[in-house]
Formats: structure tokens, sequence, C-alpha cells
């Protein structure tokens, strides 16, 4: 039972808000509880590899410069739900928005996806 399922993505003006969900289901042989593991949120431009934006474990959150100050991070244990607040969004943050451990989920010998959210930002 490995599930990774994000939502909430959608079209937005430059300067709006978004906010991401993701149902993260890690029952595998060796995983310990979705508390245990390091999560995080990746995105993929057009034209651009996968970029590891922000993490979050129970020491703290971790984001990438070209996030930090816009985006938060935030998780629900009990309910296996991670989440990505957006602000303040650019032309740039268009991508598709996936959600994985940190490192990612490993299947199969690769690494598992889901099918992402796709966030659209127009100025």
């Amino acid at each position: 039972q490995v599930q990774l399922v994000e939502s909430g993505g959608g079209l937005v003006q430059t300067g709006g808000s978004l906010k991401l969900s993701c149902l993260a289901s890690l029952r595998a042989p060796g995983m310990g509880a979705f508390s245990s593991h390091d999560m995080g949120w990746y995105r993929r431009a057009p034209g651009k590899d996968r970029e590891f934006i922000a993490n979050i474990n129970s020491g703290g959150t971790y984001y990438s410069d070209s996030v930090r100050g816009r985006f938060t991070i935030s998780r629900d244990n009990a309910n296996n739900m991670l989440y990505l607040q957006m602000n303040s969004l650019k032309v740039e943050d268009t991508a598709v928005y996936y959600c994985n451990a940190n490192p990612p989920l490993r299947i199969g010998g690769q690494n598992y996806w889901g099918q992402g959210t796709q966030v659209t930002v127009s100025s």
C-alpha cells in the first residue's frame, strides 16, 4: 500500500495563492510510520529537471531559494496528509507539483511518483 495523491492545483494570476494537498500512504516493507519520514514537495516545470522545493520533518522545515518566504509546508500525521500553501505566485512557479518522501520512495528499483497536480500562473 503505497500511494501519493496530489490535489489543489489550478489556474491563478500572478500574486495569487493556492493550497496543495497530498495524501501519502507509505505502508511498505521496511517503512516506518508516516510521521517518521521526511516529506517534501517537488515540482517540474516545462523543459526543466524535477526540483526539490520544500521539506518537513520533526525538526523543522526547509525551502529552496526559489520559494522561501512565499511557500509554507505543513503536515497532518494523524491523517497522512501533506500540504503546501503557496502565496505571491509568480509565472515561474508554473509546474507540475509532486509530493514524496525525501529521498523519494523507490519501488521496483526506481523512484515512485504520483500523478502530480498542475499549477499554472498567468500574468
